[in-house]
């Protein structure tokens, strides 16, 4: 038996202060995150999407950071997905980076936008050709008999396209533009390090809070 009480452990490797964070919360998350580029963590920038559907049931899962540009984070997936399906309804999205070996977390909140088909061509065209055929194939989130007529789906794709598999309409990015997004430093005792930059008219303001 799991003794639940038992799974923790103090957090002790460093501290965020203001003095040494900068106005502009992109920078930081930079910083940070070529820490976890140096830390050689396992998908350094894998990160829990959340969205919610129209029926206001929330979701989450882990996608990839493919770039952070325009004022904002993007990844890409299949716009019929569900969490394709939740963001044509509601585009109020969050994000979450947990770089647990560093004991520092990110979460982002915003709203998504498509990015231009320009850039989702120029991506889909660096993925390796596997994926983009499978890209092509998977009517992702939906009911596949088994594994087999899911496999027979990517045959079908590989005979149709080939080489030349180029991005369907139905896939593409998105761009979560922030409006908040927060930095969390675990430190001793619990007594954790948050740092929060919330969007104004007037720029980013930045405040502490309380763990």
């Amino acid at each position: 038996m799991v003794n639940w009480n038992s799974l923790r452990r103090e957090y002790m490797r460093a501290g965020l202060s203001e003095a040494d964070t900068d106005a502009d919360p992109f920078k930081l998350f930079e910083h940070w995150f070529n820490h976890a580029l140096a830390a050689d963590l396992p998908l350094p920038n894998a990160m829990a999407l959340s969205t919610v559907s129209r029926d206001q049931q929330p979701s989450s899962r882990i996608v990839l950071l493919k770039g952070v540009d325009h004022g904002g984070f993007v990844f890409y997936t299949n716009y019929q997905s569900r969490k394709g399906r939740d963001i044509a309804a509601n585009t109020n999205a969050a994000l979450l980076f947990a770089w647990l070996a560093l004991e520092r977390q990110v979460r982002i909140e915003g709203r998504l936008s498509p990015v231009s088909a320009a850039e989702s061509d120029a991506y889909f065209a660096t993925r390796p050709l596997g994926s983009r055929i499978a890209a092509i194939a998977s009517p992702q989130s939906g009911i596949v008999a088994d594994r087999q007529a899911l496999e027979a789906l990517y045959d079908q794709a590989v005979l149709a396209h080939g080489e030349t598999a180029r991005r369907p309409a139905h896939w593409g990015g998105y761009r979560l533009l922030p409006t908040e997004i927060e930095f969390w430093q675990g430190r001793e005792n619990r007594l954790h390090d948050r740092l929060v930059y919330r969007q104004t008219p007037q720029g980013w303001m930045r405040a502490r809070l309380a763990p």
